[in-house]
């Protein structure tokens, strides 16, 4: 019997699930918490366990959390790693048979020996990113340019009218599942509610510092989309002590974001595969939501709107978490498809997605009209420095777009071979 919750909104990543679920023994949705992993799961699941409700009963005997109709769903399956081996081991015994699990997790499992000795779960357990809601899967932008339509070479032009006040709005509010439950879609105690339970319970698990944990995030949200280094990031934070914090503490706190979903990375890109400039481009950090950023600045719409340069961070981010999203269903698509370019003349292009082919495209994101012709000869740059090598044989670009926050309509500029969309037509 479906367990798919009353009054369930379809997500981007249901097609992912159900494509795993038809091609593997299990699949793990993972994401931050509240980002409606639970929801989605039941939305293709028979039965479940929920592991924090019976904790030491599964952590004396794993495969019990396993028992029910298929597909079974293990939520929050982390808190007792065992269960990964034993869900590998029913699957295997099942001569892998699809759609027997789902497991969830809003975390990956803390370091032990234990975690040493967990298989990777490769061939048996599919593994599904999830992130919070995009604004076209929250029904509040009306879509009508498709990121996969343009990749296959279809657009229309359209047009479209939004106020950056509405846009500053909406990134403060963010995508969180349980603003549809809302008449006044006020995410503040949402927000506020998620970082506590981050610095006050999640943290402290891992035996490191809540106070410290929540003024590294309040460096990372003042240097958010871009790529500060951990010397910076140190020498914006001052330990309990008064002192300057080492670059290994840093690092420790940030893989510690990473490992709760709160922290995402975006790796630096150029176009010949074997280039050394590649690996050596710091990644540049995003939080999972851009309304975390507002919350542990402690700001709102109102201030954002005074704030023109983290208005244009902000919005950066919310073009990269909703393109993320999108980019998951493209043919092609793996975790190292999304990228940014930076180069030593000073060319930046906030975002590339490369498929597995070779198929790629480069977007510059701006708030409005006025800096269009900014993104677009950012663009131009992009392209003759990948044309600039024949020897790399790199392929064109199937398309290059400047995406803009307040924007009168989605246009092609065929002097530029260019592509001009506001970002409320953006859809999967």
């Amino acid at each position: 019997m479906s367990l798919r919750p009353g009054g369930y909104r379809s997500r981007i990543a249901d097609k992912l699930v159900a494509e795993g679920l038809s091609r593997f023994g299990a699949v793990e949705v993972c994401g931050p918490r509240w980002c409606g992993k639970s929801w989605t799961s039941l939305a293709h699941g028979n039965s479940i366990t929920r592991v924090d409700e019976n904790a030491s009963i599964y952590a004396d005997d794993p495969s019990l959390a396993l028992l029910g109709e298929s597909p079974h769903v293990v939520d929050e399956w982390q808190d007792i790693p065992a269960i990964w081996n034993a869900v590998r081991h029913a699957v295997d015994d099942a001569a892998n048979s699809p759609g027997q699990y789902i497991l969830t997790g809003s975390s990956a499992p803390l370091k032990s020996k234990d975690e040493e000795r967990r298989h990777s779960g490769a061939g048996r357990i599919a593994r599904i990113q999830m992130s919070t809601m995009t604004q076209y899967e929250l029904g509040v932008v009306p879509g009508g340019v498709s990121l996969s339509g343009l990749f296959a070479g279809r657009f229309a032009p359209a047009a479209c009218e939004t106020s950056l006040r509405d846009l500053a709005f909406r990134i403060c509010r963010g995508g969180w599942p349980a603003i549809m439950q809302r008449d006044d879609h006020d995410t503040g105690p949402i927000v506020a509610q998620y970082l506590d339970a981050l610095f006050e319970r999640s943290i402290p698990k891992s035996g490191l510092s809540s106070e410290l944990a929540r003024r590294i995030a309040s460096s990372l949200a003042r240097n958010v989309a871009t790529s500060a280094t951990l010397s910076s990031i140190g020498s914006d934070v001052t330990a309990l002590k008064g002192s300057k914090l080492a670059d290994a503490t840093v690092s420790t706190y940030l893989n510690e974001f990473s490992r709760n979903y709160f922290l995402d990375l975006l790796p630096g890109w150029d176009a010949p595969i074997r280039s050394k400039s590649r690996l050596r481009t710091k990644p540049k950090r995003y939080l999972a939501d851009p309304s975390l950023v507002s919350g542990v600045l402690g700001i709102d719409a109102v201030r954002l709107l005074q704030d023109t340069q983290l208005f244009g961070l902000l919005f950066e981010s919310l073009v990269i978490h909703d393109l993320s999203v999108f980019a998951r269903c493209l043919p092609g698509y793996t975790r190292e498809s999304l990228r940014y370019y930076s180069d030593a003349d000073g060319l930046e292009v906030d975002l590339v997605i490369e498929l597995s082919d070779g198929r790629w495209a480069g977007i510059e994101i701006k708030l409005g009209e006025s800096k269009i012709d900014q993104g677009l000869n950012n663009l131009r740059r992009l392209r003759g420095k990948v044309a600039a090598n024949p020897a790399a044989r790199n392929p064109e670009p199937l398309f290059m777009a400047v995406i803009l926050g307040r924007g009168v309509a989605a246009r092609y500029i065929a002097e530029e071979d260019a592509y001009v969309i506001p970002f409320d037509l953006l859809e999967p």
